[in-house]
């Protein structure tokens, strides 16, 4: 069962947001030259870069881990999360342009209950892309990333020669669809009909809808599973 969104949550996400644009992509890219997060307990992070080092958001608190070591502090502001890592805050201007203004000094509104919202949902995406990958591990799937400038976790699949790749992806929540909400977003526009033309870049299905259903996982499943077999047939 998904827990209901908390008034809290759009402010909180977008301070995680802002934390992901600008530390902890950042600390990543300044390593190896990449800018892609991925799940971790408790939220978000960086993967593993550099000689075992490692930077991630578990609920409230910002972690960095290095060999040995594993230091952690509540999450404040940009500026002092990014001295915490010892980087100067900001995004990679060159590989990416941040949807969140970098205020070194402005509070972050991360509070508890959004946080663990925030690190559910997620979970639930990595569950329900690692799910959709194996069923469809014959159509060339990417990783699941989750993109600093975007902020969702997605993966792609499908071929684009024939029209049939898509990305598959896990938000949570933007200026098109404020709440959380699961995507199939067919790269051909062609492609974009029927049941994969509820938004102008393919089918969205909800955090409201998918609590409503009681088996968010379940669900959640179906809508991935029926937009990929839409595009690519029965896995």
């Amino acid at each position: 069962m998904l827990e209901p969104l908390p008034d809290s949550f759009v402010a909180a996400r977008d301070g995680m947001h802002a934390l992901a644009e600008h530390v902890l992509a950042p600390a990543r890219y300044r390593s190896d030259g990449h800018i892609g997060l991925v799940p971790t307990p408790g939220g978000f992070g960086t993967p593993t870069f550099g000689d075992g080092e490692r930077v991630r958001v578990d609920g409230v608190e910002l972690v960095h881990e290095r060999p040995g070591t594993s230091t952690r502090v509540r999450i404040t502001t940009v500026g002092a999360a990014a001295q915490f890592v010892g980087i100067p805050p900001g995004a990679p201007a060159e590989v990416y342009e941040s949807a969140t203004p970098c205020t070194p000094d402005a509070p972050l509104s991360v509070d508890p209950d959004s946080a663990g919202v925030l690190a559910a949902w997620i979970a639930l995406g990595e569950s329900l892309l690692d799910e959709l990958r194996e069923s469809y591990a014959a159509h060339d799937p990417t990783t699941a990333t989750l993109w600093p400038e975007h902020f969702d976790l997605a993966c792609a699949l499908g071929d684009a020669g024939a029209g049939t790749r898509a990305t598959y992806g896990a938000s949570p929540g933007d200026d098109a669809v404020p709440q959380p909400y699961l995507y199939v977003g067919p790269w051909e526009e062609r492609r974009r009909t029927g049941k994969l033309a509820t938004h102008p870049w393919g089918a969205a299905m909800t955090y409201d809808e998918l609590r409503t259903a009681g088996d968010a996982k379940g669900a959640g499943m179906d809508f991935f599973l029926e937009g990929a077999a839409l595009l690519l047939g029965q896995p």
